[in-house]
């Protein structure tokens, strides 16, 4: 599974941001989101932002911004990707990605076989879906799980990635039952809601490559 991109989202420190990059990780996530624990405002994102190499993929996790102020985020952080965790209607995405010069990924939630079929609108808008557990208090990082399973067999048109209570124990069979090309943890490489922990970033990593 060597070939098994990664992404550690929710950072906030330089410090898990370095731990992050040293493990391997190939994307972090800055969450811009006042009601996440893991929410950083632009200037603090735009400050984590200018250490990190170019060879990381920087993700800027928005849920329904205001497009100016989506608009100034870009501009002052620099993201390489965008991720959508909110209702975002497809042709936000593709608008995003034209205006921008971004990448642009769209999480949905997936209780159920048929939730699957909320994907379709997308392929041709988003760069990459993040297929998470269902949305509970937060759109995402609640550290719960969905049934892997109903990944076993998904081939859609659209680069995708698994999310949604991944953890250093569990990424390596969800990897092999999924065949997921991209894994993203938040709250499993934590020790507390918003503070992470850099030897679980470490082992989460490590984990997901074996």
């Amino acid at each position: 599974m060597s070939g098994t991109l990664v992404k550690i989202c929710g950072l906030s420190t330089p410090e898990t941001l370095c731990a992050a990059v040293q493990a391997g990780a190939s994307h972090v996530g800055l969450v811009h989101f006042p009601k996440s624990p893991r929410h950083v405002s632009v200037a603090k994102a735009a400050m984590l932002r200018r250490d990190l190499p170019d060879t990381v993929g920087v993700v800027l996790l928005v849920v329904d911004p205001e497009p100016q102020a989506l608009a100034e985020a870009i501009r002052l952080i620099g993201p390489t990707v965008v991720q959508f965790h909110g209702a975002e209607p497809p042709d936000r995405l593709a608008r995003t990605r034209a205006e921008f010069g971004v990448e642009v990924w769209k999480a949905l939630g997936v209780k159920d076989a048929a939730a699957l079929e909320k994907a379709a609108p997308y392929h041709g808008a988003a760069d990459r879906l993040l297929f998470d557990a269902p949305a509970s208090s937060l759109p995402g990082g609640n550290g719960a799980a969905f049934d892997w399973n109903l990944l076993r067999f998904y081939r859609g048109p659209t680069p995708w990635g698994l999310a949604g209570g991944l953890n250093p124990a569990n990424v390596a069979e969800a990897i092999r039952l999924t065949g997921a090309p991209l894994v993203d943890t938040s709250s499993g490489v934590e020790r507390s809601p918003g503070i992470k922990d850099v030897d679980k970033i470490a082992a989460f990593c490590k984990a997901a490559r074996i």
